[in-house]
């Protein structure tokens, strides 16, 4: 099991929409509207670190709205 937090930045006005979209997916077990340098932290469990990477390219980085990812892996 790995787990991650993905750190996002939205376009203006559309954290809502993109919070709403990826509290769709089985994976994201809490996502939050944060205020700072990102918009959105979303907390994602996947089986491996392969996983992660196709949760990342195929379900998140294709929401609408998303300028920006980055992704820290729990180390423990």
């Amino acid at each position: 099991m790995a787990n991650a937090y993905i750190l996002i930045t939205t376009k203006s006005g559309s954290e809502k929409e993109v919070l709403a979209a990826l509290k769709k997916s089985e994976n994201v077990t809490d996502a939050q509207i944060v205020y700072g340098e990102y918009d959105l932290v979303v907390k994602v469990e996947v089986d491996d670190i392969t996983k992660l990477n196709e949760f990342l390219l195929e379900s998140v980085r294709t929401i609408n709205g998303i300028e920006k990812t980055s992704t820290v892996i729990v180390a423990s």
